[in-house]
C-alpha cells in the first residue's frame, strides 16, 4: 500500500527527471502546492507516454480510454492503492478543489492528436490549444489559489500563448511526423503550401505566415500575463518565470527571422537562470489590479 506522501514523492521524481525546466519553475511554491503541481504534471506525462511509441491506433485509443477512466476514479475517490500517480492526483483534486472539466479537456487533447494532424483555421487550432495547454493553465491555477474569476480566462490565455510558441518552434519536427499545426486558411492566404512545410522551405510567404503566429502569441501573452498580479507572491514568481522563458523563446524565433529550418530554438542554462532571477525580482513589484 503506497502512502499519499510516497505517491507525491514519485510524482516529484517524474517531474524532476522528465521536465527539469518545469520542475525548477515551480520550486519556489510552498511544499503542498508544489506537490499538487507535480501530481498534475505526472498525470499529464502519463497521458502522453501512454500513446507515444505505440503504432496501433486501437491500442492508443484504448490507452486514452484508460486515462478517462482514471480521471473518473480520481474524482470518485476510487483509487487503487498501488498507483502513485493516481493516488497523488486524487489527493490534489480533493485538496485544491480542482474542477473536472479541464482534466477531461486535457485527455481530449491527447485524443485529438490521434485523429487530427491538420487544422482548417485558427478557431479549430485554438480548440486544440485550449485542451492541451489552456486546460493545464486552469488546473494549475486551482493549485495556486485565486479569488478573482477573471483569473481563469487569463490562465487559459497564457497556456494558449505558450502552446503557440511550441507550435512555432516545432514546425520542422512536426513536419517530420507529417503533422502541420499551422492554420490551413492562413497558409493559403500567405501563399504557403503543405509541400513548402513538409519540404522544409523557408520562403518570404512562410515568413509572413510565421509572423502571424508570432503576433498571435504576443497577443495571448499580453492577456495571459494579466494573471500574474492576481496571484500571491510565490505563485507570481513561478508563473512569471514560465512566461519569461516562453517569451524569450518567442523573441529569439522573431530575431531569427522566424526561420524554423535553423533548428529548434532553446535557451542556455545561464539564460534561464537570468530570466528566472528577473522574474523573482519583478514578482515583488507586481500589484493586484
Amino acid at each position: 500500500m503506497i502512502t499519499v506522501d510516497e505517491a507525491y514523492d514519485r510524482c516529484t521524481e517524474i517531474t524532476r527527471s522528465e521536465a527539469r525546466n518545469f520542475y525548477f519553475g515551480f520550486i519556489l511554491l510552498p511544499r503542498e502546492r508544489r506537490r499538487g503541481i507535480h501530481a498534475l504534471y505526472a498525470f499529464s506525462r502519463l497521458c502522453d507516454d501512454s500513446v507515444d511509441g505505440v503504432d496501433d491506433l486501437d491500442a492508443k485509443l484504448a490507452a486514452v480510454a484508460a486515462r478517462r477512466a482514471e480521471v473518473a476514479r480520481a474524482y470518485d475517490g476510487d483509487i487503487p492503492g498501488d498507483d502513485p500517480v493516481l493516488i497523488a492526483l486524487a489527493d490534489a483534486v480533493r485538496r485544491f478543489g480542482i474542477p473536472r472539466a479541464p482534466m477531461d479537456a486535457l485527455v481530449d487533447g491527447v485524443e485529438m492528436d490521434l485523429a487530427i494532424d491538420r487544422y482548417a483555421d485558427w478557431p479549430a487550432l485554438k480548440g486544440y490549444c485550449d485542451r492541451v495547454a489552456g486546460a493545464v493553465g486552469v488546473l494549475s491555477l486551482h493549485v495556486f489559489g485565486f479569488r478573482e474569476p477573471i483569473a481563469v480566462q487569463h490562465a487559459e490565455d497564457l497556456g494558449v500563448a505558450m502552446q503557440v510558441v511550441n507550435i512555432m518552434r516545432d514546425v520542422q519536427e512536426d513536419a517530420e511526423r507529417d503533422r502541420v499545426y499551422l492554420p490551413a486558411d492562413e497558409m493559403a492566404a500567405c501563399g504557403v503550401t503543405e509541400d513548402d512545410i513538409l519540404g522544409d522551405r523557408m520562403t518570404p510567404e512562410m515568413f509572413r505566415l510565421m509572423q502571424i503566429q508570432g503576433d498571435r502569441a504576443r497577443d495571448y501573452f499580453g492577456r495571459g500575463e494579466q494573471l500574474i498580479p492576481l496571484l500571491d507572491l510565490r505563485a507570481r514568481m513561478c508563473v512569471g518565470m514560465l512566461a519569461a522563458l516562453y517569451g524569450d523563446i518567442l523573441a529569439r524565433i522573431t530575431a531569427g527571422g522566424y526561420d524554423y529550418t535553423r533548428g529548434r530554438v532553446s535557451l542556455s542554462g545561464r539564460r534561464k537562470a537570468s530570466l528566472m532571477a528577473r522574474s523573482v525580482a519583478r514578482a515583488f513589484t507586481a500589484r493586484r489590479r
